[in-house]
């Protein structure tokens, strides 16, 4: 189940090769911020969110599997967690841990793991 969660959903909405920089994201709950990086490699795709003034202008790693919805009309991504799990996952640093197994492994049993919310 971990690893699907670094997959789009096909019911997503999102086609691969789609820039999402600069796309709003919303939580279940409202807004978190915007899409500051993210990818679409197979098996390990994600979104890099600055969530600004949200988490003290930090950013937060979340996996594809997290992404319900894409709207490229109101260009926004809507993911299927509340704040307060998205605020509950382990901290990131793109600096150490874009590519990191370990780090992506602990984000993936946060999001889609056995130990899921």
């Amino acid at each position: 189940m971990t690893e699907n969660v670094w997959g789009y959903r096909e019911t997503s909405g999102h086609l691969a090769g789609t820039d999402l920089t600069g796309y709003k994201v919303e939580a279940t709950d409202g807004s978190i911020g915007k899409v500051d990086k993210h990818s679409d490699e197979v098996g390990s795709a994600y979104l890099v969110v600055d969530t600004g003034p949200w988490i003290f202008g930090k950013e937060v790693l979340l996996p594809a599997g997290t992404v319900q919805r894409v709207d490229a009309d109101e260009q926004k991504v809507y993911v299927d967690r509340t704040k307060d799990q998205i605020k509950a996952a382990p901290e990131f640093d793109k600096d150490k841990h874009l590519g990191n197994e370990d780090y992506h492994r602990q984000v993936g049993g946060h999001y889609g793991g056995p130990n899921r919310i």
